[in-house]
């Protein structure tokens, strides 16, 4: 049994909907499990928003699942969702520029998204972990630390390659140092993987089954 309470892992959980077919019904029903379940967040698309969620503090994503979208437009989305209520923005990085050693390119992605919203909100750049080799995962998390980004995070849950690892959350937690937040989601469906994964280093999870992974945590 997990060591750590239920309700600490609780208030590291950004309960999280980006299924394409999300309806507003569904992201009303999000919001109040979220406050029976007493998790920090919830995360739904841009198009959802706004969303009123008292108690709770409401993500986004950009570029979201491809990152394949021009910087342009991740700024602009992650601005208007920011206009829109938004207090965390999960952008996604452009994972093709990674995996052939562009980090300047990286970097320069980041920094658009990180000018559009300012300090107005905090940035979470989610790096598809599983898709890189561990030189190219301390890359991109050096990149994204000299851009200003306040998280690195796993995966956004929709890559072939896979979600969150124990190995990939310890690799970013060790590079960024404790200056940033490390962010693991992607496949974590039980207590003794999300556990896994805290004491790699994981300072927030995304989770979509908060209520299945909580349960297995002594209340």
């Amino acid at each position: 049994m997990p060591k750590i309470s239920r309700s600490d892992v609780a208030e590291m959980i950004d309960h999280t909907l980006l299924s394409p077919d999300a309806t507003p019904a569904a992201v009303t029903a999000l919001v109040a499990e979220a406050r029976e379940l007493g998790v920090f967040a919830i995360c739904v698309s841009p198009s959802m928003l706004p969303v009123r969620a008292p108690g709770l503090v409401v993500a986004t994503v950009a570029g979201f699942p491809s990152g394949k979208h021009h910087s342009l437009v991740k700024g602009a989305e992650a601005r208007l969702a920011v206009e829109q209520g938004a207090a965390e923005v999960d952008m996604v990085i452009d994972v093709g520029a990674a995996l052939q050693g562009d980090y300047s390119a990286v970097l320069a992605d980041i920094i658009t998204v990180r000018e559009a919203v300012g300090e107005r909100a905090l940035l979470k750049v989610i790096i598809e972990s599983a898709a890189l080799g561990d030189a190219a995962i301390v890359e991109v998390c050096r990149a994204a630390e000299r851009a200003g980004a306040d998280f690195v995070k796993t995966s956004t849950g929709f890559h072939p390659a896979g979600g969150a690892s124990a190995h990939a959350v310890r690799l970013m937690a060790e590079t960024v140092g404790g200056r940033l937040g490390v962010k693991a989601s992607g496949g974590i469906r039980s207590a003794a993987q999300a556990a896994e994964l805290i004491a790699a280093g994981a300072t927030r999870l995304g989770l979509s089954r908060s209520r299945e992974v909580l349960e297995g945590f002594p209340a």
